[in-house]
């Protein structure tokens, strides 16, 4: 049986390859049926090619804020700086009052993968026109996502990717 997408995604053949490897492997790390993988099950080194575009964020237990724990070179690059150890809120002042925002968090906070192309809704060089990505929320109980892992790939106009 094929993989499939999460809500509201079009067919994985129709996602950019490195987006829709990290969803296949993903959902290949969770340890049982209606469970979350954790960090804990997540090597880097299955997915060594992946690192530039990855980025992980640490949801703190205490406040719900969002600390980015890695940034992948082409992350940097697009952002036009590395932002790894830092919060979110204070990378993006005002993003978490944006409607993407309380999106992306309701998915997240119920478990479910969220994959997105369209245009970038957060500071990122001026020359991306679009991106694409897939957030999956990660859980060290199996249930309460604690950490994001996410890939995004970016576009300049007209479709080419941007950042190889």
């Amino acid at each position: 049986m094929e993989l499939p997408p999460p809500p509201d995604a079009p067919p994985l053949d129709q996602w950019n390859p490195k987006v829709r490897r990290l969803y296949e492997h993903w959902h290949a790390l969770r340890p049982g049926p209606g469970l979350l993988p954790g960090r804990q099950h997540f090597d880097p080194l299955a997915v060594v090619q992946l690192m530039p575009y990855l980025w992980m964020i640490g949801i703190d237990e205490e406040t719900g804020r969002y600390r980015y724990r890695l940034v992948g070179t082409r992350m940097v690059e697009a952002m036009g700086r590395d932002v790894t150890g830092q919060w979110y809120d204070v990378v993006h002042p005002g993003a978490t009052e944006h409607p993407m925002h309380a999106y992306l968090q309701a998915r997240i906070l119920a478990g479910i993968a969220t994959w997105r192309r369209g245009r970038p809704w957060l500071h990122v060089d001026p020359n991306i026109y679009e991106i694409e990505q897939v957030i999956l929320p990660l859980a060290k109980d199996g249930k309460t996502a604690d950490m994001l892992l996410a890939i995004t790939v970016f576009y300049f106009a007209g479709g080419k990717e941007a950042l190889r």
